[in-house]
């Protein structure tokens, strides 16, 4: 395990030649990382890099998942910046060639910039998004970045440096004063970034507000984190875990309910004695840990990857929660799943698995009027069709309702679905407008 005098130090893609497994690469694995990474943003450490099969690589599902991949670009991107690249360009002379190709990999998707942002007094609250009536997504400042970025990420955006593409608030007063005129909302959802990347007294410049009585509206306090999985030390061995520990134990106190929203992408992060150590910390202070993750090519698209990591989880006191589907951003072209695949994947990783596993669901798309869930596919009159329900939505009237799309063996994403025996078209169109909260 980790002392806890060990000091976390993050590799990117500056310092990559300091991680010992980079300068055992082939060349142009080597060419690859350093190439992709100047348009994605590369970050691992060397827990991460521990966890990797490097025997196996480039073919390794970590592997994929945590290091840039040559098909994350078309051939003409790729082409362009590993010559600028190799001939040493300037700053000056890359970033238009850098910028140019990540605006065409939808930067934002499911309307974050347009129509989730809330306003108060006819102002709008910069890092927050109100997308359903009863949560509140919060985006601390001093929370944009990640112990390791996962490749497909699908707020990369947010990792790049543009002020324009990132979400966030540098203290929570804004966040306070939007609950208090919204007694609707009963969850308040902090994530990033990650939220756990944060000192301790900074997280609890956040969260001790949501406390207040004039809050008790606000029963559930979520944090999104992949800490559990690319840096557990974070709740064992760093220097003030004990104190984050401590904040949870006193929002729990509070008569909130704490839950880490877990986002593990493969069984073999939560194979190691300092996850697992992490994990039994977390819950002896009284932190539900529910389990996420988006089904990803190349890392779990594998119904026994999928029902594994469920009964581990279950076997360690998580809750299966989520099976996303990767969204429609970055390079979504490399890591996508088409649904029909999707579906099949997931309906067989939910057979292997025993009741108290199935309390996961998917597969779900977080799209822009809603989450959508892929019940699985039917016929009808002849017509194979998908069955899909909105388990959240912009109006709360479509929650619970069933419709139909036409099967699509290609689809990969809502919009590339057409409505079937009657299904509103405007679910299936990313131009329709959609209210925003106020």
């Amino acid at each position: 395990m980790t002392s806890p005098a060990t000091v976390y130090t993050p590799v990117i893609r500056s310092n990559i030649h300091t991680l010992p497994q980079f300068k055992a690469l082939r060349t142009d694995l080597q060419h690859t990382i350093l190439t992709v990474s100047a348009v994605f943003p590369f970050r691992t450490n060397r827990y991460v890099a521990d966890l990797i099969d490097w025997q196996h690589v480039p073919n390794d599902p970590l592997y994929q998942l945590t290091f840039p991949q040559r098909g994350m670009l078309s051939s003409e991107d790729f082409a362009a910046v590993h010559r600028l690249i190799r001939r040493n360009a300037s700053a000056a002379e890359l970033q238009p060639v850098v910028n140019e190709i990540r605006m065409r990999h939808n930067p934002h998707p499911a309307g974050q910039l347009t129509y989730n942002v809330p306003h108060l007094n006819g102002e709008p609250l910069p890092g927050l998004q109100h997308k359903y009536r009863e949560t509140v997504l919060f985006f601390p400042s001093r929370g944009q970045t990640c112990h390791a970025y996962c490749s497909y990420c699908f707020r990369w955006a947010q990792f790049i440096g543009d002020q324009d593409l990132r979400f966030a608030a540098k203290d929570s007063s804004g966040l306070t004063a939007y609950l208090r005129h919204h007694p609707e909302v009963t969850d308040v959802l902090i994530t990033g970034g990650d939220p756990a990347v944060m000192k301790t007294r900074f997280l609890r410049d956040y969260i001790e507000p949501l406390l207040a009585p004039e809050l008790a509206h606000v029963q559930s306090i979520r944090i999104g984190t992949k800490a559990l999985a690319y840096w557990p030390q974070r709740f064992v061995t760093d220097d003030d875990a004990d104190d984050l520990l401590r904040l949870f134990e006193e929002v729990n106190a509070s008569g909130r309910h704490l839950a880490i929203m877990a986002h593990f992408s493969h069984p073999r992060e939560m194979s190691t004695p300092v996850a697992q150590q992490a994990i039994r910390r977390l819950r002896d202070v009284g932190c539900e840990i529910r389990m996420q993750a988006p089904l990803i090519r190349y890392v779990n698209d594998d119904p026994q990857a999928w029902a594994t990591m469920w009964r581990r989880g279950v076997g360690m006191g998580m809750i299966p929660y989520y099976m996303f589907v990767s969204r429609d951003t970055g390079p979504k072209n490399y890591f996508e799943v088409p649904l029909g695949e999707s579906a099949r994947i997931f309906r067989q990783a939910y057979n292997q698995v025993s009741g108290l596993a199935r309390t996961v669901r998917g597969p779900v798309m977080s799209a822009t009027p809603g989450k959508v869930l892929i019940n699985g596919m039917t016929q009808i009159e002849g017509q194979r069709a998908f069955v899909l329900t909105f388990l959240q939505a912009r109006d709360p009237d479509w929650v619970g309702r069933p419709f139909f799309a036409h099967y699509d063996p290609e689809a990969t994403w809502l919009f590339d679905l057409k409505p079937a025996f009657g299904a509103s078209a405007s679910l299936f169109d990313p131009d329709t407008t959609y209210a925003a909260a106020s």
